[in-house]
């Protein structure tokens, strides 16, 4: 079955990741889902961001999940906001505050992916991928 939504793939395997306790995680490569992997080490959700493989096909994203001092989730929950059947677009005003600015809003913009504080910062809009806690 061919897979319909490539995003929400790469957050179900970072939310499986988090619930194991494991350190890593690997996604098939696109430059979506590497963009939205950078903003969430930007934001501090990830520890590293790293590309392997020479050819297209081969590629593959590896994701270093963070976790607290104690052990203690850095990612509680991870959710797709914008669907391949219901694409959620916001302007820069609109723009939602994740439990009151202690999560994250992922946002594609025309200035990339960028997190919700950098929209606002840029004041730029977009669709809105997912939200982070």
């Amino acid at each position: 079955m061919a897979m319909t939504d490539p995003v929400g793939d790469m957050l179900t395997r970072i939310r499986n990741v988090v619930m194991l306790g494991r350190r890593e995680v690997e996604v098939p490569y696109s430059r979506l889902k590497k963009a939205i992997a950078e903003a969430l080490l930007r934001e501090g959700y990830l520890t590293k961001v790293e590309v392997t493989g020479e050819k297209a096909a081969e590629k593959v994203l590896r994701l270093g999940i963070k976790y607290g001092p104690d052990g203690e989730e850095v990612i509680r929950a991870l959710k797709r906001a914008s669907k391949p059947g219901k694409r959620v677009y916001r302007k820069a005003g609109e723009i939602p505050r994740v439990l009151d600015g202690l999560g994250t809003a992922i946002v594609s913009t025309s200035k990339g992916v960028l997190s919700d504080r950098e929209c606002r910062r840029a004041n730029v809009g977009g669709e809105i991928l997912c939200l982070v806690w």
